[in-house]
């Protein structure tokens, strides 16, 4: 067994083995490259991978999280190890150097996420299971017809705005969002890193709402060849209850659709009941969940 640091060209390989784990995550072989090759920025990102015989196993990344003002908040991020290897001690080894990149940072609490039956595991390295996050899917072909909007209402696509607006909204939108940790400090920097300037985005099929010009919900797409990944849907405050973040969710899965997207997937926070409402209504089923868990570094 070999752990060392990832490099861009363990991509393909690394896709692979999230697709075997996680077969409801999306993210493709060049946006991989690329976050491995060019980390976000101002998160001391790092990753590891695990080689056996020459060939990955196993894969963590670790940073500093840079969407909350919690102070010294990191992350260890999608650890996981092929199935036929488990039990030999590879997550372990993963675990390990993850945190150890983070101490050093000054991190003293950090989140992981852990699949149900990978709690024990969780717990035995000092991590207590905080939130369930659900995971769900939706068959396209299924997709409910887009109903006509009230008067002043446009569902244009993200091509072509301002992605200044798109941030303003979507700090705005997401700063209430349920978690471990407030949603409050999300940088224009490192928002067009994740969301703008990120290879996956289809800002085609992404939808905004305009009500009277103003933009006041959007629903991003996230794609892989013919499957995508709902990555945020939200709606300023001042505007919700009044079914605007269904609509820009539709448009975008209508417009996914059309592209030739033929299965969508997304996740919520167990304590988001209108989002999951809002899912459970359009169609998506249950397909995946796994808990947040938090432990303090010494």
């Amino acid at each position: 067994m070999l752990i060392r640091a990832a490099h861009p060209d363990d991509a393909p390989a690394v896709v692979a083995l999230r697709a075997l784990v996680y077969p409801y995550l999306v993210r493709g072989v060049e946006s991989t490259r690329r976050m491995i090759a060019e980390p976000p920025p101002g998160e001391e990102w790092t990753a590891f991978v695990a080689e056996v015989d020459g060939r990955v196993v196993g894969w963590v990344s670790a940073y500093r999280n840079g969407r909350t003002s919690e102070a010294d908040f990191g992350e260890v991020s999608l650890l996981h190890v092929h199935p036929e290897q488990r039990g030999r001690g590879i997550g372990a080894a993963l675990l390990a150097e993850a945190l150890g990149h983070l101490r050093p940072l000054g991190i003293r609490r950090v989140r992981t996420w852990a699949l149900t039956e990978s709690l024990p595991f969780a717990r035995r390295h000092g991590f207590t299971p905080s939130r369930e996050l659900r995971y769900s899917a939706l068959d396209l072909r299924a997709t409910p017809p887009l109903p006509d909007g009230p008067d002043g209402l446009r569902l244009p696509p993200l091509a072509g705005l301002d992605p200044r607006r798109l941030h303003t909204v979507h700090v705005a939108a997401s700063a209430d969002e349920p978690g471990d940790a407030p949603t409050d400090a999300l940088s224009y920097a490192n928002w067009r890193y994740e969301v703008w300037d990120n290879l996956g985005l289809d800002r085609e099929a992404s939808s905004a709402v305009e009500v009277d010009g103003e933009l006041v919900a959007f629903s991003l797409v996230k794609r892989d060849g013919d499957r995508m990944w709902s990555d945020m849907t939200a709606t300023l405050p001042a505007f919700r209850g009044r079914g605007l973040a269904r609509l820009a969710k539709l448009a975008a899965l209508h417009r996914a659709r059309a592209a030739g997207v033929a299965v969508a997937y997304t996740s919520n926070d167990e304590a988001n009941a209108p989002m999951l409402a809002i899912n459970e209504r359009l169609g998506y089923r249950p397909a995946a969940a796994q808990w947040s868990c938090l432990a303090e570094l010494s």
